[in-house]
């Protein structure tokens, strides 16, 4: 991937943890563990009250934005502004966008 196409998905990344943020969801960047036998890859919880999203901070910015689009697919955005681009991506899907 070019230098202009990361720089892109870590702006796109950085627009949907606002827009997650303004939807209520705690996002938090922590360092998630693995063991030898399972894969974690964090996502939307909810813990004493509070809904949380977990990005692994160690996982590559096309990682975070899936993990971003799926928490956010299905929250009310349309009184937020979102760039084309992000709009596109939580229609279409990461693989897509």
């Amino acid at each position: 991937m070019s230098e202009q196409g990361a720089r892109g998905l870590l702006r796109l990344v950085d627009e949907l943890t606002e827009a997650a943020a303004r939807c209520g969801l705690e996002v938090r960047r922590e360092k998630i563990l693995r063991e030898v036998g399972y894969r974690a890859r964090g996502g939307a919880c909810r813990l004493h009250e509070k809904d949380l999203l977990i990005l692994d901070r160690d996982q590559p910015p096309a990682d975070q934005l899936e993990i971003l689009a799926e928490a956010l697919r299905d929250r009310d955005l349309e009184s937020l502004y979102l760039s084309p681009a992000a709009r596109r991506l939580l229609h279409t899907g990461p693989e897509q966008g």
